[in-house]
């Protein structure tokens, strides 16, 4: 099978590409380098085309005889500025929009898409009286108070959390959020409109080798590692109660190997998407704990009460739907992976 990777030099896609080509695969590498994944100055790495995914006339050459494409490059992270709004909206959403034009003119009709569990705002909550409400975004006031937790929007009684299915409904609550969904409707309409499949697989907090440090881009447990090697305790907002699920680059790896199966064998004309994650939720001051003890220099994490406004309590997936249709299980522990994280090399 030929696939043409997209982001092939990155994080995720390195790892992707290798999986693939273990099992006998052609990959067509594709990377753009952009300098908040890989720096200023990175080299282009052997046998990887350097493509603006924007550019629509650089993909018919490249797209010839491919079966699959797996479509990796995003700008990630968490919206830090305002005026990321459109580097967000020109990588994400115009650059997918433009591959997938490319695709059709190709011929090329399957896709698999790196989406992002941020596509789901807060998570899901239940309230002992009401049953499962939505909350809305929690007040400024609230956060500087230290009133970390949402109340229930009927009766103010503190929620409980629960996993979060593939059909809740999508609430960005961020930049990098609202480009992530728009990706995925971009996505299911060409399906629709050029009558392909396509598989969107929503990763949870990823970590592992290879993560770019140093950068507010990158995923809190980069940052907390990034922290332990400046000497520095990892600062950790709200009280660290905030509950997550955080899924090894290996395990990501895996399930686009499987998904680019699925996807070849998909009925046509939909976008099917997948929660790609641990199945085992973790609180993000356990997660810097977890890194603190594996780097093994003796320094604690810090709770600082700080909040992001944008930033949700709990999000936390089922991985039900990708275990029964992909056949997709996480091997990494978070407890195993996090603790080995701590001494991995990092970009």
């Amino acid at each position: 099978m030929r696939v043409l990777l997209t982001g092939s030099a990155g994080f995720i896609g390195s790892v992707i590409a290798r999986r693939l080509e273990e099992a006998g695969d052609e990959v067509v590498r594709v990377d753009a380098l952009l300098a908040q994944a890989h720096g200023d100055g990175a080299s282009l790495p052997e046998g990887t085309h350097r493509v603006d995914v924007r550019d629509a006339e650089s993909w018919p050459d490249l797209l010839a005889g491919v079966d699959v494409v797996c479509h990796q490059s995003a700008l990630v992270g968490a919206g830090v500025r305002v005026g990321d709004l459109p580097a967000y909206a020109a990588h994400n959403d115009l650059g997918t929009a433009a591959l997938l034009a490319a695709m059709h003119e190709a011929g090329v009709d399957r896709m698999v898409l790196a989406s992002s569990m941020v596509v789901y705002g807060e998570g899901r909550y239940a309230c002992p009286e009401h049953g499962e409400v939505a909350p809305g975004p929690r007040p400024v006031a609230a956060l500087e108070a230290g009133r970390f937790e949402n109340p229930c929007p009927e009766c103010g009684a503190p929620l409980d959390w629960r996993t979060v299915p593939e059909d809740a409904r999508l609430d960005p609550r961020g930049s990098y959020a609202a480009s992530k969904v728009a990706q995925e409707h971009y996505a299911a309409a060409w399906a629709r409109q050029a009558d392909a499949a396509a598989v969107a697989l929503r990763y949870h907090n990823v970590y592992g080798p290879g993560m770019p440090k140093d950068t507010p881009y990158s995923g809190v447990a980069a940052m907390f590692r990034s922290s332990l090697e400046r000497g520095e305790s990892p600062r950790v907002f709200e009280d660290g109660g905030q509950m997550r699920d955080f899924v090894h680059v290996e395990d990501v790896a895996t399930a686009n190997v499987l998904a680019i199966r699925a996807v070849r064998e998909a009925d046509t004309g939909s976008l099917e998407s997948y929660n790609v994650c641990s199945g085992e939720p973790v609180s993000i001051a356990d997660v810097a704990a977890m890194v603190a003890e594996g780097h093994g220099a003796g320094i604690r994490p810090e709770v600082t009460g700080q909040f992001r406004s944008g930033d949700v309590r709990h999000v936390v997936a089922s991985p039900e739907l990708a275990a029964d249709r992909l056949g997709f299980r996480a091997a990494v522990r978070p407890a195993d992976g996090l603790a080995r994280f701590a001494t991995d090399p990092l970009r």
